[in-house]
């Protein structure tokens, strides 16, 4: 988002919430219409959007290192290394691209900009949270793992009850929300030739190692999941754009890298089990969803 269109935002939610006189008055103010017409269309760019209190954060950050333990336990390491690496680059993404490059992401907190302490705070829970869980979720779906229904009952249940206990702590004071015009363009792009290229090499070979079908739903569904349970619970707003962020998230965002989680996935098994065994015995090696030839 423009810095420009970030400063009409906040002077209209002010003008809103802290001077109704002002707003009164502003109504005979021949610019009015213009602020009007310019906070439709941030508002068309703000997308998506989620209201939530300083418990939901303190809860989803126990159960992420709950998670965490029992993905120990059971000795997923891979996973697990999997899921830190997805929170490092979700932040990256978020923080350095969204809000430091493009500035299309705002953090408020109490009605009012946050500081960039407290933004970076927010986006690296945000990014932990959901950078390690999805990674988890496609690496157990990748992997076939033998405790798959458990781990994804395990998230998605999680995702779908938090909202719902964290109202316990009050008001929604915290808003993060972006704008999608700035990038999902690049990712469209990005989807469409990662895509591309594992087609042609499917086409090549004369035996497809993996099902396309379910690498997309793997990738369609992990976003999916947690953004219905964010607008069913009213953590994301719902208004007219709220179907498409829905929908656009879910088929593009975190499915365009589904053919490189892929890449990896084979590199890494075809050296280590998931316990980081070094693999010697090579007939026997399990690449889950991927089918190789003998």
């Amino acid at each position: 988002m423009k810095v420009q269109k970030r400063q009409y935002l906040i002077k209209f939610i002010n003008k809103i919430r802290y001077n109704n006189e002002v707003i009164n008055n502003y109504h005979q103010n021949v610019d009015y219409l213009r602020d009007v017409m310019n906070i439709f269309t941030v508002f068309n760019e703000i997308t998506p959007t989620r209201n939530l209190n300083l418990l939901y954060i303190i809860l989803d950050s126990i159960f992420l290192l709950i998670l965490l333990v029992l993905l120990l336990y059971k000795k997923r390491y891979e996973t697990v290394l999997f899921g830190i690496f997805g929170g490092i680059l979700y932040l990256i993404v978020d923080y350095g691209g969204f809000y430091l490059l493009s500035h299309s992401r705002i953090i408020i907190i109490d009605g009012l900009i946050a500081n960039n302490l407290n933004t970076f705070l927010v986006l690296l829970w945000m990014s932990l949270s959901y950078g390690f869980t999805n990674f988890v979720f496609i690496w157990v779906c990748l992997a076939k793992d033998k405790y798959l229904k458990y781990w994804l009952f395990l998230i998605i249940g999680w995702w779908i009850v938090a909202p719902s206990i964290s109202t316990l702590g009050g008001e929604a004071n915290i808003e993060t929300s972006r704008t999608t015009n700035a990038y999902h363009g690049y990712m469209g792009v990005a989807l469409i030739v990662s895509y591309l290229i594992l087609i042609i090499i499917l086409l090549i070979k004369k035996k497809p190692f993996v099902n396309i079908l379910t690498l997309n739903i793997i990738g369609i569904s992990v976003q999916f999941c947690w953004e219905f349970a964010l607008l069913i619970n009213g953590i994301r707003p719902m208004n007219e754009l709220s179907i498409k962020t829905l929908l656009v998230n879910s088929f593009v965002e975190t499915n365009l890298g589904m053919p490189v989680c892929l890449l990896i996935f084979y590199l890494v098994r075809s050296k280590f089990s998931e316990d980081l065994k070094k693999v010697t015995d090579k007939e026997n090696l399990d690449f889950g969803i991927i089918k190789l030839s003998r």
